[in-house]
């Protein structure tokens, strides 16, 4: 324990600092709504057919599937393809069950960082066995999820369906606020979009022009994020490191509902996992402990994708909603059945653990891994569905 907690130590933020980190805070959550908004006037400029064709290739759903874990291992970022997917379908340039697959794959893309985490222990081969094992119970819980749930939802759309009676039970309910109708957001965010929109849309033809919108805020959401997650990581890391230590020995139930509130505050589940990697890598806790903040964290990292149909407008914000929805559904769901079904539950961890003694004696299987799963097989789905 000493070893992980004086390696992660930091200096403590003055109580200056920590005002103006909190402003920022603030910024950044006005940015990346923002961003949100521009991306559904870029989508709008654009046009429905010229939006439609964007995502064309991404209609096959394992070509979707595909596109979501490229993408999120690209940018490290679940909540920003999340956040754009459910943008994209919000505006009408994506149909709702083509999101599906997308939303599913960025699931499983996230994962790969807290994998990389557990390299650093590679000089101790116990260190490094513990350390691979806990982060990779992610990996091998979202990819079960998505043996169990793709299938299903390509055959019988569940996620679809209890979406769609959730969307219709809050949508325009007086007690919550109604996306289409969230003026105070977009006049807020009315000059940022106005001004951006303004000149980077005046840039060559009216398809350039959106297209360069739609990428400007693509990048602003990206950075919102990384803005949000650095944040809140420096004001907030110190406390979650503690919430999360003290958690793992008080039940998982505990654990679970501790990995949610921190990946809600910290804005990143890479950021709750990674936190205890290295405690379990120093032999402080198990991965067993670890297992339930990982679940927790699955589902604290849908807030983002609900933040964006409220920055989006016209009549469409409902199926944006409806997107949202769907993501933080399918995380619910998957928690719930695989953890509480007790031979479901421990697959991930007997497999992380088997994958873990390999990989101990054979380093080149941790990089194969990474680099075939989360890299090679879904750059090859997509280069398949373009060329052919």
């Amino acid at each position: 324990m000493a070893k992980a907690s004086k390696a992660a130590q930091s200096p403590p933020l003055t109580t200056a600092q920590q005002a103006w980190r909190w402003l920022a805070v603030a910024g950044a959550l006005y940015l990346l709504i923002s961003a949100v908004n521009l991306m559904s006037r870029g989508f709008r400029l654009m046009g429905d057919d010229a939006a439609h064709q964007l995502f064309a290739f991404a209609s096959n759903p394992v070509v979707g599937l595909a596109v979501g874990v490229l993408a999120t291992v690209l940018i490290q970022s679940s909540s920003t393809t999340t956040a754009i997917t459910v943008t994209a379908v919000g505006t009408g340039a994506l149909y709702l069950h083509e999101a599906v697959p997308i939303i599913m794959g960025s699931n499983v893309g996230t994962t790969v960082t807290c994998t990389l985490v557990a390299l650093g222990f590679v000089g101790d081969r116990e260190e490094f066995r513990r350390a691979l094992a806990a982060s990779t119970i992610h990996d091998f819980f979202n990819l079960l999820a998505l043996l169990i749930f793709f299938p299903v939802e390509l055959l019988f759309r569940p996620l679809e369906r209890v979406s769609e009676w959730l969307t219709n039970l809050t949508y325009g309910n007086s007690a919550l606020p109604n996306p289409s109708q969230t003026n105070v957001v977009r006049i807020l965010t009315r000059p940022v979009v106005n001004t951006v929109a303004d000149v980077i849309g005046g840039i060559g033809s009216q398809f350039v022009g959106a297209v360069l919108v739609l990428l400007t805020g693509v990048a602003m959401i990206f950075l919102a994020v990384r803005l949000l997650s650095s944040l809140l990581k420096a004001l907030l890391i110190g406390r979650a490191r503690t919430a999360l230590t003290h958690a793992v020995d008080r039940g998982p139930a505990r654990a679970m509902a501790t990995g949610f509130g921190v990946t809600v505050v910290t804005q990143s589940s890479t950021v709750t996992n990674s936190v205890l990697v290295p405690f379990v890598g120093a032999g402080a806790i198990t991965p067993r402990q670890l297992y339930p903040v990982t679940l927790g964290s699955n589902i604290g990292t849908t807030l983002t994708a609900l933040l964006a149909p409220f920055a989006v407008t016209g009549g469409k914000a409902r199926i944006g909603l409806q997107a949202a929805y769907i993501h933080l559904i399918y995380n619910v769901a998957a928690v719930a059945l695989i953890f509480a079904v007790p031979f479901l539950r421990q697959i991930p961890l007997r497999l992380a653990e088997f994958f873990a003694d390999k990989a101990v004696d054979n380093k080149r299987l941790v990089f194969g891994y990474i680099l075939g799963v989360f890299v090679i097989l879904p750059a090859l789905v997509i280069a398949i569905a373009v060329l052919f």
